[in-house]
């Protein structure tokens, strides 16, 4: 009886490892795959500080020029406003 309760942990923890393994990959592929959208975030729904604060969601207004989101690569330039730079 000990010994199949072993090989039960044993293949449990194995995959709880695999998994965790998994999630982190997912993870680091999904930072790389983002890019900073200027003109683009609600107010207070910035990601980083502006040019007048340097808090995240601190923006005043909708659209403000020096405030931006992390987006997937490729969005930005098709958003209304949306641009790679702060402006």
């Amino acid at each position: 009886m000990k010994k199949s309760n072993i090989a039960v942990a044993t293949a449990v923890s194995g995959l709880l490892a695999l998994a965790g393994t998994a999630l982190t990959t997912t993870t680091a592929v999904a930072a790389d795959a983002k890019e900073k959208c200027y003109g683009v975030a609600k107010a207070g729904k910035n990601d980083c500080a502006t040019k007048t604060s340097s808090c995240a969601g601190t923006a005043k207004v909708d659209g403000q020029k020096d405030a931006f989101i992390m987006v997937p690569k490729g969005l930005c330039d098709r958003l209304n406003g949306g641009s790679g730079e702060a402006k």
